[in-house]
């Protein structure tokens, strides 16, 4: 398989911990280190687009996204989170490229250390695993043979005999609609049928 790993230079104290560890488990994983591409970006912000040209080119299997954002005094935060979050996602979903987030989207500078490394392990390890297990899902899902190959074929000549029959039970229907018409009309006009036989009263 090949792998597409995007990491930003932003905060890179926290993003090269990610990167090797997210390296560090493709390896694990089987990985070639030739089948493993870096791209680098300025920031967060940029990710998703060069994720989604590097999936357009339909030469990976993954792309692992590595990022780091801390909350500041303004609403710049917020705008970039909500903003990297649905271009990864909207990325993965138009392509059909399995995309792994691991932009770390913290309070603090200590909660971002404790999840590139410490107490909450390395999310850039753990997004690599996820972009290992979804490329094998989508290689296996492709590899099914689809569900109407299934289906038994009917022969044509067999088709053409139960059409025939079909159009035989539609005739024979006809005529016994016929009959069934005049005995409805004799009962609306109060009427017996003339084949019909009195019942007998009782007294």
């Amino acid at each position: 398989m090949r792998f597409a790993v995007v990491v930003s230079r932003f905060n890179s104290f926290i993003t090269e911990r990610l990167l090797l560890s997210a390296y560090d488990a493709l390896l694990r994983s089987g990985a070639e280190k030739e089948n493993i591409d870096l791209v680098r970006v300025p920031g967060a912000f940029e990710i998703p687009l060069a994720a989604r040209q590097l999936a357009e080119t339909k030469k990976y299997d993954a792309i692992v996204c590595i990022g780091c954002l801390l909350r500041g005094d303004t609403a710049h935060y917020d705008v970039i989170v909500n903003e990297v979050t649905r271009g990864i996602g909207q990325s993965a979903q138009e392509t059909g490229v399995p995309h792994a987030f691991g932009v770390l989207t913290c309070e603090n500078l200590e909660q971002a250390i404790d999840r590139a490394g410490l107490k909450m392990g390395n999310k850039g390890f753990e997004a690599a695993l996820a972009a290992v297990e979804m490329a094998s899902l989508r290689g296996a899902i492709s590899s099914q043979p689809s569900a109407v190959s299934k289906k038994k074929q009917i022969p044509r000549d067999k088709a053409a005999r139960n059409d025939k029959s079909m159009g035989r039970n539609d005739r024979s229907m006809g005529r016994n609609g016929k009959g069934t018409g005049r005995n409805y009309k004799s009962l609306v006009s109060g009427k017996e049928p003339k084949n019909s036989k009195p019942k007998a009263r009782k007294r």
